[in-house]
């Protein structure tokens, strides 16, 4: 399966990005995540810039949107939550004791994520789909997407400040338990949608696959970890149990309460 050069150019932009990680190992996943999107949709608007359609300049724009909201979200969560870093302890090794080569290994393969993630659009712009219905489509879903997710986390930050020992089990809350996690695969779902009409090959088709299976397997493996930790500091709860017997985890209306004893969902 051969990449187009500028697809190797937005890996590079993935691996320089996302090279934070060395300094801090979460920040392969984290701030290297959120900024290496942000990073390679500013690059796809400079590459193509005299090929760009509105609906792909409105697609690009929003990966830039996107990225620097989580990022920022994930910096300043790292920065001022001394309660997020205490939950976090022991649950993410810690980088002094992972081997290099392993980090190695690491950094690439998000990397490689992060560039077939924005593959969809990518493809469009390399094929010189212009923009069709799809594109209007799939950037109204990341559009509420992003919204959806940025709504969730302010609503468990304002409940936090409330409550910081209460699990959070209101506003977007009550219809999932991760509704982040949720906003995220519906960003990406969007994504998938505005590359209809414009990939144009089986193997475009798989790359574009694999960096949407690759995000869905890591929010159900977010959605894991979460609901272990969860277990952990409410389990005793009443309240809690109610809640989680009642409300889904990840996909509203699919009765699905539960991941945490399905061990493959490691990432």
């Amino acid at each position: 399966m051969a990449f187009p050069m500028y697809f190797w150019l937005l890996l590079v932009a993935a691996l320089v990005i996302s090279s934070i990680g060395f300094k801090n190992y979460v920040w392969f996943i984290s701030l290297g995540y959120g900024f290496s999107i942000a990073g390679e949709g500013l690059l796809m608007l400079i590459l193509f810039g005299k090929s760009l359609s509105i609906g792909t300049v409105i697609c690009c724009v929003l990966f830039i949107l996107y990225g620097l909201r989580l990022g920022g979200y994930l910096a300043i969560r790292e920065m001022k939550s001394s309660s997020y870093k205490k939950n976090m302890t022991g649950e993410i090794k810690e980088g002094s004791t992972v081997p290099f080569g392993v980090k190695i290994a690491i950094w690439v393969t998000c990397a490689l994520l992060y560039a077939t993630q924005v593959s969809a659009v990518f493809y469009r712009l390399h094929n010189g789909a212009g923009t069709n219905v799809w594109t209007f489509i799939g950037a109204a879903v990341m559009l509420f997407g992003v919204t959806f997710e940025s709504i969730a986390d302010l609503q468990k930050n304002a409940a936090k400040k409330i409550n910081p020992k209460r699990f959070v089990d209101t506003g977007l809350y009550r219809i999932v338990r991760c509704p982040n996690y949720l906003g995220e695969m519906l960003f990406w779902t969007g994504v998938v949608l505005s590359g209809i009409g414009g990939v144009t090959s089986v193997g475009q088709w798989i790359v574009v696959a694999i960096g949407y299976i690759g995000i869905i397997f890591v929010m159900f493996s977010g959605a894991r970890r979460l609901e272990i930790r969860q277990n952990k500091n409410y389990g005793t709860d009443p309240e809690y149990q109610h809640y989680v017997k009642t409300v889904p985890i990840l996909l509203p209306l699919i009765p699905l309460y539960s991941v945490e004893k399905h061990k493959w969902l490691v990432a």
